[in-house]
């Protein structure tokens, strides 16, 4: 099956455990419709570039799941009509690194960062 990466950002007045419901709600729909969450990721609450309906920060959460395009077409489909998701993003990738994600890293373990002058 295909592998993709999926990018959600969720209304800022949520709670942490309401967003990391969201999360497990959408990872349900996915594997009612026969695909997989391999791994899930939430970030907290990150400040954005612009506003989005209104909103200066949101939930950030990020998953790997390995599905068929029709699975991922639905949950992006109930993902896009829930009132507390603002933003989807979806990615196909060829293969999902065993590392955590560079959000989730220390700096110190980023490597390939030059020194500022």
């Amino acid at each position: 099956m295909p592998l993709y990466e999926h990018v959600m950002i969720a209304r800022q007045d949520l709670s942490n455990t309401q967003a990391e419901g969201l999360i497990e709600h959408f990872g349900t729909v996915l594997s009612d419709n026969g695909g997989n969450v391999v791994d899930t990721e939430y970030w907290g609450v990150k400040t954005m570039a612009y506003k989005i309906n209104k909103n200066r920060k949101g939930h950030y959460a990020y998953i790997r799941t390995d599905a068929p395009s029709e699975a991922v077409q639905e949950m992006e489909r109930l993902m896009r009509l829930h009132d507390d998701v603002m933003r989807v993003l979806t990615v196909k990738v060829d293969s999902h690194p065993e590392l955590p994600s560079v959000q989730m890293q220390k700096r110190d373990e980023r490597e390939g960062r030059r020194e500022r002058r």
